[in-house]
């Protein structure tokens, strides 16, 4: 188990790397993904500050979808934190999926975060 931490450790790692190369001083949408839930945060790495953030556990989302751990949930997740994303005036942003293959619930907020009018 140590072994696939610390595997997925350096794939974030050099995810995160080529970010901040292609970056350009744009925010960057970061995700998570556990067993039950997704997360998405919208952060500026320049000031080093949280924008907006949306999850499956969020009030508003938590009634509309059955489950967290679903493709339609991350979906759900991607439209609201375009949403927010708006709010705070911010349409360019850079994709970090972490260690997550871009699969599954990973691509669906990702498709959702499009579909909100997010650009990346």
């Amino acid at each position: 188990m140590a072994k696939l931490n610390h595997l997925f450790g350096r794939r974030k790692q050099r995810v995160r790397t080529a970010i901040r190369k292609k970056s350009s001083g744009r925010v960057r949408l970061s995700i998570f993904r556990s067993g039950k839930h997704i997360y998405a945060q919208l952060i500026d790495d320049n000031k080093g500050v949280t924008i907006a953030q949306a999850s499956t556990v969020d009030k508003d989302l938590k009634a509309k979808v059955k489950s967290g751990a679903n493709t339609e949930a991350a979906k759900q997740v991607g439209v609201l934190i375009a949403e927010r994303a708006k709010s705070a005036k911010v349409t360019q942003v850079v994709f970090d999926r972490g260690g997550y293959l871009y699969h599954g619930r990973v691509k669906a907020l990702a498709d959702g975060a499009r579909e909100g009018g997010l650009s990346f």
